[in-house]
């Protein structure tokens, strides 16, 4: 399970996130249970000491992180595609810190347990991102509901099939307003759907 929380904090505050959403929390009456994700999505607007408790709770925890790095909102533009004074784009000066951070934790398919949430909205970025990061996993927002397609996005799984998670909830859950019938066989198809096109971009 993703816990698409898109925290950021500093020190023991960003600690504490990370025990609620990847562990359990100390207490004084004892640990209190964490939500369980898998991994957890964080903001790195704060800087990369922000960013550091959260990959040592993650790493204790056998969980991963997905730092935002070009998020697929139309305003993602505003900040993230801002060029710095060396020509950088903040996204591309995201995607160092990103890849630096997984270094240390890249296992023995290549992938590192700090990932990255870049936008499907924004598919002529992620050949220039994935360079930037080749071991960083891609959590792909924005196909379905925000118009993206899944076939522009072959960049990210530059690594093979395990280089990108495609997510697309809104159009698998509204699936049946287009192809009729029960909701759940609708979205169990196009969910298949998805994922056949997205294997065929990883062959």
């Amino acid at each position: 399970m993703i816990a698409d929380a898109k925290r950021g904090d500093i020190g023991v505050t960003a600690a504490a996130y990370a025990q609620a959403f990847l562990g359990e929390t100390p207490t004084p009456f004892g640990a209190v249970p964490g939500l369980g994700a898998d991994a957890l999505t964080i903001n790195p607007l704060l800087g990369v000491d922000s960013l550091e408790p959260f990959v040592s709770a993650a790493r204790a925890r056998g969980a991963g992180l997905l730092v935002l790095v070009r998020t697929s909102n139309p305003g993602a533009a505003d900040i993230q595609e801002l060029e710095l004074a060396n020509g950088m784009l903040v996204s591309d000066h995201l995607a160092g810190i990103v890849a630096g951070l997984g270094e240390p934790g890249v296992g023995a398919a290549g992938l590192s347990d700090v990932g990255a949430v870049v936008g499907a909205t924004a598919p002529g970025r992620l050949q220039d991102l994935r360079a930037r990061m080749p071991h960083t996993f891609f959590l792909l927002p924005g196909v379905g509901a925000q118009g993206a397609r899944v076939e522009e996005l072959a960049p990210a799984f530059v690594p093979g099939r395990a280089g990108g998670l495609i997510a697309a909830s809104r159009g698998i859950v509204n699936a049946y307003e287009q192809a009729g019938g029960e909701p759940a066989a609708a979205a169990r198809d196009e969910a298949a759907r998805l994922r056949e096109l997205a294997w065929s971009l990883a062959a």
